[in-house]
This record gives C-alpha cells, sequence and structure tokens, in this order.
C-alpha cells in the first residue's frame, strides 16, 4: 500500500491535517490516500458539535473514544480525515464542517467539486 502523491486540492504539497489527533488513512496525520482506501478519507475537516452529531445519526459515531482503536473520540475543534462522501453528504444536508484546503488531498476532487469545498473552507 503506497500513497498517492501527497499533493493538495489546489495544487500544492499536500499539508499535515493533524497529528493530535493522529488521523489519515495512513495514520500519519496527513489525508494521504491509496487505492485501498475506499472511503477516501482525503478532506481535513474541523469538527464542529453540529457536524459530529450529524455524524453519529447516520451512524459513524465520531465523537465516542474507542481505546482498543487507539481512537480517542473527537471533540470540535479537533481536525480529521473524512471521507470525502460523508462530507459531501453532510454540506447536502446543511452541516458540513470547515476544511483546511491546503490539508485536502487532490483526489477529494473525485467526489467533491472545488466550488463546494472552497464554499467551507478555514479562512487564513
Amino acid at each position: 500500500m503506497e500513497p498517492e502523491d501527497a499533493i493538495n486540492v489546489l495544487g500544492g504539497p499536500l499539508e499535515g491535517c493533524s497529528t493530535d489527533p493522529m488521523t489519515g488513512f495512513f495514520r500519519d496525520g496527513h489525508c494521504n490516500t491509496c487505492a485501498a482506501d475506499q472511503g477516501s478519507h482525503t478532506v481535513c475537516a474541523v469538527m464542529t458539535a453540529e457536524f459530529l452529531a450529524y455524524s453519529k445519526y447516520v451512524g459513524n459515531d465520531l465523537s465516542t473514544p474507542v481505546p482498543q482503536f487507539r481512537f480517542p473520540g473527537l471533540k470540535p475543534g479537533d481536525h480529521w480525515c473524512l471521507c470525502a462522501s460523508r462530507f459531501l453528504q453532510a454540506h447536502d444536508e446543511g452541516c458540513a464542517p470547515k476544511v483546511n484546503l491546503a490539508a485536502t488531498h487532490k483526489r477529494a476532487l473525485d467526489i467533491v467539486p472545488m466550488r463546494v469545498l472552497e464554499e467551507h473552507k478555514v479562512d487564513a
């Protein structure tokens, strides 16, 4: 499993998303991806209480710790490599989190249009 080129949606080098908590398909702090990443964990999202509640409601509880998988549970303000399809679903439902474009992998564009990512970008 080799990661694809680490290029962000802006065309530059992929920046880190989070090491606390450690995120990414490869658990390397970056939203890197590869063919084995069926969920396309490519969107570097900034968690909000609204999004975490929504994610739990649709069956993916990201806020409850799961110690056996060394998952601390997420809280508002945490950055996390989110599945591109879940981000788009949350956008369609009006509760998408903010996005760090420089830390969002270019493969997210296979699922999420750039204009949608830009609507939710973190202000510089």
